[in-house]
């Protein structure tokens, strides 16, 4: 059971998985994590079956700033072009229940002792439900990733997978570990339009095509609209000189009729 108490900011959980995990060959989840003031670490555990991989089980200690780098080395990759990447997980942000821990801390000795329990449970609960949160964006980072085709076989994504130090210490000598990703080719607009990989995505072609078919066929019926408006005009035109005429006609009947 997670305690939050006035005299220290580190707290373990068990994180809630939202499994998407649907290939037994690559699974990921965080199955703990670990607050310390401003920094959540977090224990990423990987289950293989993977030849590319050192071991068939591990967990390496990871923070929020290498999440970040792993989804920016990914955005910057020339080669994932036109693919959809996960979004990066949004920085822990635990200011909002401290505040309010901090200030029920100052106001204890306004409070009943039966008052400032309850209040402390709810604020309790209110930071682990942030905190169960954290993790949980973290992990489905992770899952997105490992459910993909291609950026499951990333060599960064292993490295962050399987590297058991500082990502931020070892970053400029990965390539010495496992070779030739970081890349800094440049490749013009061109080269990246003939030669970038392209993504399909069922969804969103399915939206596509219906938005397409309905444009069209709104298109056709303002067309319609727009024919059947001229042809009212059309009559109502005529209707106005059969009108003129047979006010002329009255008229001749009545001068001829005062004769």
């Amino acid at each position: 059971m997670t305690s939050i108490s006035e005299d220290s900011d580190k707290e373990k959980v068990r994180s809630v998985s939202v499994d998407l995990n649907n290939d037994a060959s690559l699974v990921i989840d965080i199955p703990d994590a670990l607050c310390e003031r401003d920094k959540v670490k977090f224990t990423v555990h990987t289950k293989t079956t993977l030849s590319s991989f050192q071991k068939p089980e591990f967990s390496v200690p990871r923070q929020h700033e290498e999440f970040i780098w792993l989804h920016d080395t990914i955005v910057e990759t020339e080669e994932y072009a036109g693919l959809i990447i996960p979004p990066a997980p949004p920085k822990p942000d635990f200011e909002g229940p401290r505040e309010k821990m901090h200030k029920l801390g100052e106001g204890e000795s306004s409070m009943t002792k039966e008052e400032y329990a309850k209040m402390k449970q709810e604020l309790e609960a209110e930071y682990l439900a942030v905190f169960k949160k954290t993790v949980q964006v973290h992990e489905v980072f992770l899952q997105r990733l490992s459910s993909h085709p291609i950026f499951r076989k990333d060599r960064n994504f292993q490295i962050f997978l399987e590297y058991d130090q500082d990502l931020s210490v070892r970053r400029k000598n990965a390539k010495e570990m496992f070779g030739g990703f970081f890349k800094n080719m440049v490749k013009s607009a061109d080269e990246v339009l003939i030669s970038g990989v392209k993504e399909v995505d069922e969804f969103f072609e399915q939206e596509k095509t219906f938005l397409l078919d309905y444009s069209s066929k709104i298109k056709d019926a303002t067309a319609k609209a727009e024919k059947m408006t001229r042809s009212h005009k059309n009559v109502a035109d005529d209707y106005n000189h059969i009108s003129g005429a047979l006010n002329s006609t009255a008229a001749d009947n009545n001068t001829a009729f005062k004769k």
